[in-house]
């Protein structure tokens, strides 16, 4: 049965579930099929990643035994074992990476060919299309990065005789996998939304710097042996790829795909859409009065989910960390706190603010929660939430540290971050899920509300918000901070 002939059989009304599921997957399957044949027709993309999947884990490993040999001489072979199970995630990453350019071909190239017309008029439906793309990018990446890792665990085991615990080998495979997930996904996307393969691999620039980095950070965990926190970037790794592959399925439309041949960067247009979303139309008063107003109506569920991930999550860290990490008594020491000099040396010595002033403190909330924003637009509001959850955490560790020093925990708390909590709180909450709806947008197309017209509309409301709202509550919390907290702690201490 032809792929016309199998999609117009689709069932209808209440056939068997595996009927329906093959009348659904078959179409997919064929894409899957097709693309995966001319990627292994093409001796250019095929010979490349043969080289990295073989020879990169020859040379990881001939790497690996000369350091070994290196640091035994000054008996540190410990440092060197704990680079191996690195080596392992970077064999599985190398792959992965060249193979982003199938990911980049999956639509961008094949409008570029001219292959892509009569792809687009089968019966097909935009779904199947877009599926079938993501799992012919997907498989042969994964595949590879198994192939290198068994490789490579192979050799390391011949000749050094080291094999891996299960649970390293477990979140190893599971990092590269997901690593690799996201990579094509975000691929598939880049060239879905991309006119030429050009723009395309110029693109793709913002999805090989953030994994870079990611494998330095997984590289300092492993060296540490701190597999617990490698689950949690795998967990995070995992909800990552589910908002890639659901904006991809939402954004992909073939009608614009075909239609749109060039990319035009309209300034005067997002300067207008900007405009008109920050700037108060109707003065000061309707801006407090309705304008406001209606953008935190607008984001009630951004607001519910910062406040139970930063309340949950940050107290839950928190208290993790006191029952994991508890520190000695001699770290809570407040004897030396005798003045407000005292405090405000002992402020900035410890390197957080330039001088213990109310400007210095409004400077630096600013600076965290503009930085937020800024992460918010990169990773779909995730890492605003993970900033401002941080601080949420250190409070509650702290917090459970002092009561163990003879302290009441509660009136500590409300002596130190009470009087100016309540007024910095809720301002980093509302900048907070304005940057999240900034990152949410971006998973909608642009009929709902997305596309850039939409991103360029939550950034000036989140200008709107941040000058009329956020600053000055913070203003005020850091005249608080600085003038009144000091005193309490004094009193508190029985200075």
């Amino acid at each position: 049965m032809n792929l016309e002939a199998q999609t117009k059989t689709a069932p209808t009304g209440f056939l068997p579930t595996w009927q329906h599921l093959r009348a659904m997957w078959f179409p997919v399957w064929v894409v899957l099929r097709r693309e995966i044949s001319d990627t292994l027709r093409d001796w250019r993309i095929v010979v490349p990643i043969i080289v990295l999947v073989i020879g990169f884990p020859f040379l990881a490993n001939f790497a690996a035994n000369r350091g070994l040999a290196f640091v035994n001489q000054y008996g540190a072979s410990l440092i060197v074992e704990r680079l191996l199970p690195f080596l392992m995630l970077v064999v599985g990453f190398f792959p992965s990476t060249f193979s982003l350019v199938i990911a980049l071909e999956t639509f961008a190239g094949e409008k570029e060919r001219r292959s892509l017309e009569s792809l687009l008029a089968t019966p097909l439906t935009d779904l199947q299309l877009y599926v079938g793309k993501l799992l012919s990018a997907t498989i042969p990446p994964v595949l590879a990065s198994y192939l290198g890792i068994a490789t490579y665990l192979l050799l390391m085991g011949l000749t050094l005789g080291w094999w891996p615990p299960l649970s390293l080998l477990l979140v190893s495979m599971t990092l590269s996998t997901v690593q690799s997930l996201v990579m094509v996904s975000g691929a598939v996307i880049v060239s879905s939304q991309s006119t030429s393969v050009r723009a395309a691999n110029l693109l793709a620039s913002f999805i090989i710097i953030p994994m870079a980095f990611l494998l330095q950070v997984e590289a300092g965990l492993l060296l540490f042996a701190d597999y617990t926190a490698l689950w949690l970037i795998a967990l995070c790794l995992i909800v990552v790829n589910v908002l890639l592959i659901r904006l991809g399925i939402r954004v992909f439309n073939r009608e614009q795909l075909l239609g749109r041949d060039i990319d035009k960067l309209n300034l005067r247009h997002a300067l207008s859409v900007f405009w008109k979303a920050a700037w108060p139309r109707n003065g000061l008063k309707a801006l407090y009065t309705r304008e406001i107003p209606a953008i935190i109506r607008g984001m009630w569920p951004e607001l519910l989910i910062t406040v139970v991930v930063i309340l949950g999550g940050g107290l839950s860290v928190g208290i993790w960390g006191v029952r994991r990490f508890p520190l000695p008594v001699e770290a809570f020491s407040l004897a030396e706190v005798q003045n407000l000099e005292t405090i405000g040396s002992m402020v900035t010595q410890s390197g957080l603010l330039t001088s213990f002033s109310p400007w210095s403190i409004f400077l630096n909330n600013v600076r965290a929660l503009l930085v937020a924003g800024g992460a918010a637009l990169i990773s779909m509001g995730i890492l605003a939430l993970l900033l401002l959850m941080a601080p949420v955490a250190i409070i509650a560790y702290i917090v459970g540290q002092i009561g163990g020093v003879g302290f009441n925990p509660w009136l500590f708390l409300a002596v130190t971050v009470l009087p100016h909590g309540i007024v910095e709180l809720p301002a980093a909450i509302l900048a907070t899920a304005q940057a999240m709806r900034m990152g949410d947008v971006m998973l909608s197309p642009h009929e709902e509300g997305g596309g850039v017209d939409g991103i360029v509309r939550e950034v000036g409301h989140f200008v709107k918000l941040f000058v009329g709202v956020v600053l000055p509550l913070l203003l005020l919390a850091a005249w608080i901070e600085a003038r009144i907290t000091p005193h309490l702690l004094l009193n508190f201490l029985g200075r």
